[in-house]
């Protein structure tokens, strides 16, 4: 096949918009987990210290991980979303969505599950993540996409009614909260209404 010279000049620039926010994102979380137990300490989700007004925490504990393996798993699923669902995103947008995300998240873990003290982990944000980046394609009809987020909206009842397999949490050494992933999923839900109505009121012309 034969591609003219814009087209191929243009792909470097697509790949570079739609790879440098996720990128950096990926590089924070690298940083964090460089800092070990020290910074899982100062930054995780925890009851206690959130109560004492450390509030942050509803924000910082999606940066950090319980170990390499439970890091290298978000990884894998922040690179998973990216080839899925590839999307020329600004950085400050892609943290946008990572903060609305992920304190709502953290809210409703600490407004629903009283029974949990301690949490850490990106994956409650990458669920919510692979919504905003499915729904535009299933907008457009794709098949692919109308299967994939059909599988996750399975997933996440899948979870709710039997829980993690015992494998996941004996790998990444520590239980997985799935209510996360269903808090993910629903906040972005709620972040792609609210920007959809902003679009349309954007979209009126002025009176």
């Amino acid at each position: 096949m034969i591609t003219k010279a814009s087209d191929n000049a243009a792909m470097p620039a697509f790949a570079v918009a739609v790879w440098r926010a996720p990128l950096l994102l990926m590089a924070l979380l690298l940083l964090t987990e460089l800092g070990g137990a020290p910074v899982r300490a100062l930054f995780g989700f925890d009851r206690t210290a959130i109560e004492a007004g450390q509030w942050w925490r509803l924000l910082t504990a999606n940066f950090v991980h319980l170990g390499w393996y439970h890091w290298f798993l978000n990884e894998l699923g922040l690179v998973v979303l990216v080839l899925l669902c590839p999307e020329r995103i600004r950085v400050l947008t892609l943290l946008a969505r990572v903060a609305f995300i992920g304190i709502l998240m953290s809210l409703c873990l600490y407004g629903y599950t009283p029974g949990l003290s301690r949490y850490v982990g990106m994956s409650g944000v990458i669920h919510g993540l692979f919504v905003l980046g499915l729904l535009p394609q299933v907008r457009q009809r794709d098949l692919v996409s109308m299967g994939c987020l059909a599988f996750l909206i399975g997933k996440l009842v899948f979870e709710q009614i039997a829980g993690a397999p015992l494998s996941d949490e004996s790998a990444i050494g520590g239980h997985v909260v799935t209510e996360s992933h269903l808090f993910g999923a629903l906040a972005a839900a709620l972040y792609a209404a609210l920007d959809a109505g902003r679009a349309r009121i954007a979209r009126r012309p002025a009176s």
